[in-house]
């Protein structure tokens, strides 16, 4: 009996002890369990890529194209509200032809000068070269992702007198100054044009507008020209190179409507070859915000006309010219005597290879976004990770882009 009493006593123990150890076994953590405070910008998970809060909004998801609208619920900043083609059909591009008058069914400019919403693509590989700059009409998005697009070797973009633009995904190079002539700008009109100016794309009074993931390089004039009182924009994504004047906010010194500009530049990789503006600002605010600049060659942020310019998160790595390590240019005769209260501030900003900031002006200078414009901005030092992918993306239908 005595024996029998043990043995159930011992039984009952190893019983209990195989409990414990089960249940303290099942509420163990694995090493590798992401933790609940991850962040995929992290360099200490580099499973899952870096990516800027534009790009993870629909990256990640392999049926991008078939919901392509989506993108534009992706923008931040001030460009954040713009719809593009979003509440239109799709409008397939078939066509490399170009006609600035009578543009054929299938052809981008046919597309463009619509009045009705449309989300143009590419049903292939093409490069474009136009007769004369293509006027893009309200609520339009042109989107080439899934295939490589070129607008090259002729007259380039002009978005004027509309809101509701986005250009994505868009190899635009080597434009040249437009004819004079007649030009479609929409189904009803046809006007007469003195020719442009041999920008990449030039926004004039024009507002919301978006212009992401685009490669822009080797134009007569400059690449992003958004001047006569255009605002509500951001230019985000984009790869810039072998160019001088490279963007220009602001018509000229002395035409004041500029003042209402709103503009956010952001996770562009302002790369090899360039010489200045990026941006240069007349009026108006700028947020310049996680782009990498690469050796330029004069400067890399300029203005006149006592614009606000906050550079934040931005890494700037000079060349190895003495005469050009200032990132900021005030292009104003008189010195710090007149510029001295000019709000241009530099936030979190890395400097690199003897690049500096000369800053300006007191009290705040904070974009004051809205909530669906706002986006945190990051130390420069993640940068070259946030930019990696600026320019073109590589995309396939059924994968993460």
């Amino acid at each position: 009996m005595a024996n029998s009493s043990f043995l159930l006593l011992l039984s009952w123990i190893l019983i209990c002890c195989f409990s414990t150890f089960q249940a303290h076994k099942i509420h163990i953590t694995p090493y590798k369990t992401t933790p609940t405070n991850f962040n995929p910008i992290s360099p200490y998970y580099p499973q899952k890529k870096a990516m800027n809060i534009i790009d993870s909004c629909w990256r990640w998801n392999p049926k991008w194209a078939s919901n392509r609208q989506a993108l534009a619920d992706c923008a931040r900043g001030f460009g954040n509200a713009a719809l593009g083609g979003k509440n239109g059909a799709i409008y397939v591009v078939t066509d490399t032809s170009d006609d600035p008058i009578n543009p054929k069914p299938g052809t981008l400019r046919y597309g463009a000068t619509q009045d009705k919403p449309l989300w143009i693509i590419f049903q292939r590989d093409m490069v474009l070269k136009l007769e004369n700059e293509l006027m893009v009409n309200s609520y339009k998005t042109i989107d080439g992702r899934g295939v490589k697009v070129e607008i090259a070797n002729g007259p380039c973009i002009t978005i004027e007198g509309v809101s509701h633009v986005i250009i994505h995904g868009i190899s635009i190079h080597d434009c040249k100054p437009g004819k004079r002539g007649m030009v479609r700008s929409s189904l009803n009109h046809v006007g007469e044009r003195t020719g442009s100016d041999g920008d990449a794309i030039a926004v004039f009074a024009s507002s919301n507008i978006w212009i992401d993931h685009c490669y822009l390089a080797r134009c007569t004039d400059g690449l992003i020209d958004i001047i006569h009182a255009s605002t509500s924009i951001t230019v985000s994504n984009n790869y810039f190179t072998q160019h001088d004047k490279v963007m220009l906010l602001g018509h000229q010194d002395g035409y004041i409507a500029d003042k209402v500009m709103k503009v956010t530049v952001a996770f562009n990789h302002f790369g090899p070859g360039l010489v200045q503006r990026m941006p240069r600002v007349r009026y108006g605010y700028a947020h310049v915000a996680n782009n990498r600049y690469d050796q330029w060659l004069m400067y890399a942020i300029g203005g006149s006309s006592n614009p606000t310019i906050l550079s934040e998160g931005n890494y700037f790595v000079a060349s190895k010219n003495p005469d050009s390590k200032q990132v900021t240019k005030r292009d104003i005769e008189g010195g710090p005597g007149v510029w001295k209260n000019w709000k241009w501030r530099t936030s979190k900003d890395v400097f690199l290879n003897g690049a500096y900031f000369v800053q300006s002006g007191l009290g705040s200078c904070s974009p004051l976004y809205s909530a669906s414009q706002l986006f945190s901005v990051a130390s420069g030092f993640l940068v070259p990770s946030l930019t990696s992918d600026a320019g073109p993306l590589n995309c396939h239908p059924g994968e993460a882009c």
